[in-house]
This record gives structure tokens, sequence and C-alpha cells, in this order.
């Protein structure tokens, strides 16, 4: 799910959960993903439509609050 359309769908109420974890082809690195309402979930992607990866936990954070996500669990 691109920015602007997570942005919207969480002003709406229809974000479940926030889930954080260490990409499964990166270990290295950490990804993020959202869980709708209705049960379906989505990785944060960019413009390209490839899954965002970020190398720094601190960054994944910064990105998530300020797309208005106050909670996530975060899994290791």
């Amino acid at each position: 799910m691109k920015r602007e359309h997570l942005r919207e769908c969480h002003a709406e109420g229809l974000i479940s959960a926030t889930h954080v974890i260490q990409n499964p082809a990166n270990p290295g690195e950490w990804i993020v993903f959202f869980k709708k309402s209705a049960g379906r979930s989505y990785f944060l992607v960019d413009d390209n439509d490839e899954v965002e990866s970020f190398a720094r936990l601190d960054d994944l954070i910064e990105t998530v609050r300020g797309l208005g996500i106050k909670f996530a669990e975060i899994h290791m």
C-alpha cells in the first residue's frame, strides 16, 4: 500500500494493526505491514510498488509516525 492510500485508510479507521518485521530477503533491514479491518494485510510500498525496506529501525518508526500511526508491534 502506498503512503497516500495508507493515510486515507488510517483516517477512515480501516487499519486495525501495524507490524514491523525483519525483511525475509535481507535480515539486516526492516519492513512494515498493515492489517485492514477486513483481515487483509498490506506492505508499505514505494511509487514503483516495491516493498519499502529500512536499514535502521529508527527511520522506519519515523516514517510510520509520519503516516499518523501511533502504535506498532515489532517482531524479531
